[in-house]
């Protein structure tokens, strides 16, 4: 048996060599409706919302259920709003693989194209990436529902309600622990900078993590702000698609130079960080932060290729409004416009604009809440990090004590300030999901001893029967 369906065949091999995953051993209580409780809601089925839900089954935490808003195969960014032409991280990254070969992408890439394919591959198509996470979805049979968003979440002692929209209507689940992976936009939105007028939208105006029509930006002139690697794949995405020209605005007079992500994705940042002291975690938060990451050489290059390209270095844009039918942009020594803008300026950190956590919002601590750094680390864009446990869990503020915060799991790229980069970037994706699991498998246990150890006391598989030793009396 050859291509993909060799390639399960091995992995389910591999699977059984293993005992993976064993049965659920957990005992969980019943629910306010009588039935016994979900285990583990996890909120999203992108990169991080898989990895999650196959490491949790690998441990026997089995009685889980996984939701994503958006249709199957559409779940993430990869084949809607990412731009790129390839994902920027090295195609030798073993993807959610869990320890198992057969379920790297490399094996997957290989099953699916020839190793000859791997060999010329320089870096992983978007598709190809989208692919193999259903591959790995679909192989380890993980219970995905798609097309149901989450509007709250509502912790209480014991469980946490979530409520839920989907094309059956509205309904309410009740799990012991909810893993809530929104992706990196979903944990307080894209970011706008001061001065950029709302009126704009959706007409005149975009953030590179919406949707934009590319066809009525034939023959227009557009406005990008920012250069981070979304802003470059946006410039040539629009010139691409035919605009007449495209202006990028950027506020440094020089782009960052080196990937510091690159140089702390390791074992020892993802197994390190979360045991460190807060100042040495802010430190090192701060630092990345000052220097940011370069875009890849490869979205620069595509972008200067195409003609109408123009870069501002060290020109921020101080406003934009509308102008006529476009819009006019205010900059320190003049002003610019343009018929459309694109915004490449990232995603906030700010859980009081994520919908179902809003009403949590003025309970989560924060980093501001928690930890003072000296003057020469302030950097106060970075105080509404959530101060999380080591467990990804919510953590109350100081003096607050709110039932069943803490059975909420932050597994998103907001975690970053208390466990590092391993809920955010494809390389921390099998760390962090380990992780989780590791301590969610050690909660579920010390919750259901009391039944564990009345299991242990009535297991009763005799061992010497058939020797001179067994002793019938012994078992009642």
């Amino acid at each position: 048996m050859t291509g993909l369906a060799g390639l399960e065949a091995e992995l389910h091999r591999d699977l059984a060599r293993l005992l993976l995953p064993p049965a659920n051993w957990t005992a969980p209580p019943p629910g306010p409706d009588g039935a016994p409780l979900l285990d583990v809601l996890v909120i999203g089925a992108g990169m991080y919302g898989l990895a999650a839900a196959a490491a949790l089954t690998f441990k026997g935490l089995r009685n889980l259920r996984v939701i994503d808003r958006a249709p199957a195969g559409r779940e993430g960014p990869w084949v809607t709003t990412a731009r790129m032409r390839t994902l920027r991280s090295p195609k030798h990254l073993p993807g959610i693989a869990l320890g198992l070969p057969a379920l790297t992408f490399r094996a997957w890439y290989e099953a699916r194209h020839g190793a000859a394919a791997w060999v010329a591959l320089t870096k992983i198509g978007n598709a190809d990436w989208q692919d193999y996470l259903r591959f790995v979805r679909d192989a380890l049979a993980l219970p995905v529902e798609n097309a149901v968003e989450l509007r709250a979440l509502v912790p209480s002692a014991g469980f946490v309600t979530a409520r839920l929209a989907g094309p059956a209507g509205e309904r309410v689940v009740h799990a012991r622990r909810v893993v809530f992976a929104p992706g990196r936009d979903g944990t307080g939105g894209p970011v706008i900078p001061p001065g950029i007028d709302p009126v704009l939208w959706p007409d005149r105006a975009a953030h590179t993590g919406e949707a934009i029509d590319l066809t009525r930006l034939r023959g227009k002139q557009v406005a990008v702000i920012g250069a981070g690697a979304s802003a470059w794949d946006a410039v040539a995405t629009v010139l691409e698609a035919g605009a007449a020209g495209c202006d990028m605005y950027v506020r440094r007079a020089v782009l960052p130079q080196v990937n510091k992500g690159r140089g702390s994705a390791n074992p020892g940042f993802f197994e390190g960080w979360g045991g460190l002291p807060a100042a040495e975690k802010w430190r090192l938060l701060a630092y990345q932060y000052d220097v940011q990451s370069p875009p890849p050489h490869e979205s620069i290059h595509r972008a200067l290729a195409c003609a109408g390209f123009r870069i501002h270095l060290g020109t921020p844009v101080l406003a934009a409004t509308p102008a006529g039918t476009g819009l006019r942009l205010r900059l320190p020594q003049a002003e610019a416009s343009a018929d459309f803008l694109i915004l490449g300026t990232g995603y906030a950190v700010d859980l009081a604009g994520v919908p179902p956590l809003a009403a949590l919002a003025p309970r989560i601590a924060t980093w501001a809440d928690m930890y003072t750094p000296p003057p020469a680390w302030a950097r106060p864009a970075l105080g509404g990090y959530p101060w999380l446990g080591e467990d990804f869990a919510l953590v109350d503020k100081p003096g607050l004590a709110t039932p069943g915060l803490g059975r909420i799991h932050l597994f998103a790229h907001a975690a970053f300030a208390s466990l590092g980069a391993i809920a955010s970037d494809i390389p921390g994706a099998a760390a962090g999901a380990e992780r989780l699991a590791h301590r969610l498998a050690a909660a579920f246990f010390a919750e259901d001893i009391g039944a564990i150890h009345a299991r242990l006391e009535a297991f009763a598989e005799p061992e010497l029967e058939g020797t001179p030793f067994f002793d019938r009396a012994a078992f009642g």
